[in-house]
């Protein structure tokens, strides 16, 4: 029983949509994000970023900084950058990418069904961020970027879909990642029922991405149970199946006294370790593959290495627990630095520069997860490692804001 309710988005004019939704700027380098902002006085970059080139700037995360999102979100407003819907609508989504099209519904999903476990997760929240998010909320009263939620296939939903992608977008445009993005609005009312009525048939929503942004929206309904918007948050839901998922690869920036030999030998208590003649990504969730001083091994780990239960299985778990703990002694891996991430989606050269430049690090390529695994473990109200998938899509920032 799941619900979600159509909301009055605020948006860009069409003629700037292009130039003002943004990557959520947490992917772009810090050079990237400078060049952003100079070239480009639309982008919604500048509401995140409301301090570009100032010199006084006040602490990040500070409420007076989020008042300055606030006041240069307003501006935005106020110049017709960004104008809001007269009525409560959803909107149809397509991303196309060079390794998938992905197509959902933008919609309000319900604070109360996350909170009674009907939307499901499967990472571990940490207190600290999640109370950030809220402070963020409880001073500029919006969302910009969507949490990614995955329901369960629905032929109905498809051919809503379907029907609604024949039309001519309210948006179309490409951006500098070579990703094309079309939105459209279903503003019928017979439409807008038949979408609700079909959600609601469904049993089980899955976070795919945006963990903390939820739990954040939790934290401000309860500390706000009057707000009737607060009962709702901005979404993006996709059929579970096209979702596109990547895995995270390690860096070990430090393995400290160990020896190349006597790694090798403790990993050979639970892998059966190849040296490989060239570079071979592994072919199942039983494999990761190391990079150690310009060479890569395949590591298969052994039957008796692994529990029975399904965390114990998943790679990630698996590298978590053999390799990064038992074998490196690394604990509280959510916020341990001597660990780097690397999407997966990057070439894998990037791994491979960053461990030859430190004759002390090591590489961990991981073998991607299934849908059905994350699925499985948020259905058994278990948690995977942090930073176990990289999921796409990843929504624009700025392309349908929802206010409080």
């Amino acid at each position: 029983m799941a619900k979600i309710k159509p909301f009055k988005a605020v948006r860009p004019v069409r003629n700037k949509a292009h130039l003002i939704c943004s990557r959520p700027f947490y992917t772009y380098q810090k050079a990237q994000l400078k060049s952003k902002l100079e070239s480009n006085p639309y982008s919604f970059l500048h509401v995140i970023n409301p301090e570009f080139n100032k010199s006084n700037r006040f602490k990040p995360n500070s409420t007076e900084r989020f008042e300055l999102i606030k006041n240069k979100y307003d501006e935005f407003k106020k110049k017709k950058f960004l104008v809001k819907d007269e009525k409560s609508i959803f909107y149809l989504y397509r991303q196309t990418t060079s390794y998938g099209i992905f197509t959902g519904i933008i919609a309000g999903a319900s604070v109360k069904d996350y909170q009674e476990n009907k939307i499901k997760k499967h990472e571990n929240i940490i207190d600290k961020r999640k109370k950030v998010f809220k402070k963020y909320l409880d001073s500029c009263n919006f969302h910009a970027e969507p949490v990614l939620l995955a329901y369960q296939p629905s032929n109905k939903i498809n051919e809503i879909i379907l029907s609604e992608t024949s039309k001519r977008p309210e948006y179309e445009f490409t951006t500098t990642d070579k990703k094309s993005h079309e939105l459209w609005l279903i503003d019928g009312a017979k439409k807008i029922n038949e979408i609700i009525n079909e959600f609601e048939k469904l049993n089980n929503i899955y976070i795919a991405d945006g963990h903390h942004r939820i739990a954040s929206c939790s934290l401000f309904q309860k500390s706000n149970p009057k707000h009737e918007k607060g009962n709702y948050f901005l979404s993006f839901f996709i059929n579970q199946n096209d979702l596109k998922i990547f895995e995270f690869n390690r860096i070990v920036k430090d393995i400290g006294t160990l020896s190349k030999n006597k790694l090798i030998n403790n990993l050979k208590s639970y892998f059966k370790v190849k040296k490989l003649k060239n570079h071979e990504p592994p072919s199942s969730k039983r494999e990761v593959c190391l990079y150690l001083e310009n060479i890569w091994y395949l590591l298969e780990v052994k039957t008796e290495a692994l529990k029975k239960d399904l965390k114990s299985n998943l790679n990630s778990q698996i590298v978590s627990d053999l390799i990064l703990k038992k074998i490196l002694n690394i604990e509280n891996l959510s916020s341990n630095t001597n660990i780097e991430y690397i999407k997966g989606n990057q070439p894998i050269h990037i791994l491979l520069k960053k461990v030859d430049q430190n004759k002390k690090s090591i590489g961990i390529e991981l073998f991607p997860h299934k849908i059905e695994e994350i699925t499985s473990i948020a259905d058994f109200g278990e948690n995977m490692p942090p930073k176990s998938t990289w999921i796409e899509p990843k929504l624009r920032s700025g392309l349908t804001i929802y206010e409080y």
